[in-house]
């Protein structure tokens, strides 16, 4: 494992700054609610980094799925992290077989093609394609649904259905301003992270309860009702296929439901599948080159708007859905902070992440807990 500094992740400072004001502010946020809390936002964007002693290398991500290739008409971002997108490539370059080199075939074919013609193709194989700097700006939308209630954060219970790293981010720093997070999991899908390196998964999720269903289970859906705060990154149609969805459940007071996408809520942009490295070029959050910054820096960044968002939504009383998406909380940090911004922090180490006082719970092991308590909120008075 190397020495990861915040300068070989290129982390522009603007970028960091303004981290650490959402940071601050989801402290104060927190505090109004009665909970006490210090977000360490450097540790935050760059603690799986330092964990993993990794950093991006130009055109190659940090993770080193995804790559920034060049096209005829201008640059594009890629992501092959799953054995399906590896699988898919034939069809990307309509080959028959798979080639030797994958990388270096997508290279050439993408730069024979025009960037519509080489993303299109890919969006249509559900392969995880961005054209860099192509999504606008936007602030999180927040929509009213049903009653408001103001409560503190300890009294809080929160449903996470979110995997990887922003939604579950968002979850962790509930739960360590006071609240109950539930991380639910499918039995057959769990949370991909928790067959990668435990430190990570550990450091997002030992903080929560573990529950294990089925998303066909009637259990499933009394939690989603006792809940007070939901957090789900699928694509929004995942959930309202079962009746799950945020407008299809029976309103609670004072309820905030988190919705996290690549691209927003919008029917087109929603069907797209979105990571964070890709995302981030699409916001055109990038270093000169282009080049990558950060470690999926959509992933962290937009876990921090999404606590911030749903904290102020709590403070108001809730009663809101709130929909957040990766490529548009980075073009909103590119806005602030364009390629040709200075990294003054090169001789700085990337934070690791202190290990939590235990390891995030075994898939399924607090069951039996999660449904007393929901048993109990929804119980008659």
């Amino acid at each position: 494992m190397h020495n990861v500094v915040m300068g070989s992740l290129g982390i522009p400072d603007a970028v960091l700054a303004s981290a650490r004001q959402v940071a601050d502010g989801i402290g104060r946020t927190a505090a109004d609610l009665g909970g006490a809390l210090h977000v360490d936002a450097d540790e935050i964007l760059t603690g799986r980094a330092a964990m993993l002693g990794i950093a991006p290398a130009g055109r190659i991500s940090a993770g080193g799925a995804t790559r920034l290739l060049t096209t005829r008409d201008g640059w594009c971002a890629l992501t092959l992290s799953r054995a399906d997108d590896i699988e898919t490539v034939p069809a990307l370059l309509e080959s028959a077989d798979q080639p030797a080199d994958v990388w270096g075939a997508l290279e050439s074919a993408a730069a024979e093609r025009d960037m519509a013609d080489f993303v299109g193709r890919a969006r249509l194989l559900d392969l995880p394609a961005a054209a860099l700097g192509e999504i606008p700006a936007a602030a999180p939308r927040f929509t009213v649904r049903g009653p408001r209630a103001v409560r503190p954060l300890s009294q809080l219970l929160v449903a996470d259905l979110s995997s990887m790293w922003a939604g579950p981010l968002c979850g962790h720093v509930l739960a360590a301003a006071g609240a109950t997070v539930v991380k639910v999991e499918s039995r057959e899908r769990p949370d991909g992270t928790r067959s990668g390196d435990r430190r990570f998964y550990d450091w997002m999720n030992a903080s929560k309860l573990s529950y294990a269903t089925d998303f066909g289970d009637p259990e499933l859906r009394r939690l989603l009702e006792a809940a007070d705060v939901v957090i789900e990154s699928s694509r929004p149609a995942a959930l309202a296929r079962r009746g799950l969805g945020a407008e299809q459940l029976a309103v609670r007071p004072g309820r905030v439901w988190l919705r996290i996408t690549g691209y927003g809520p919008e029917e087109k942009r929603a069907r797209r599948v979105a990571f964070g490295d890709d995302a981030a070029v699409a916001g055109g959050l990038v270093g000169e080159g282009p080049a990558f910054i950060g470690d999926a820096i959509a992933d962290p960044l937009t876990g921090l708007t999404a606590a911030q968002s749903v904290l102020d939504a709590l403070r108001r009383g809730g009663g809101a859905i709130i929909d957040v998406a990766l490529a548009e909380v980075a073009a909103c940090y590119a806005a602030a902070a364009p390629s040709v911004s200075p990294v003054t922090d090169a001789v700085q180490p990337a934070k690791v992440p202190a290990p939590p006082p235990r390891p995030a719970a075994e898939l399924g092991a607090d069951n039996a807990r999660v449904r007393d308590l929901v048993q109990d909120r929804l119980a008659p008075c």
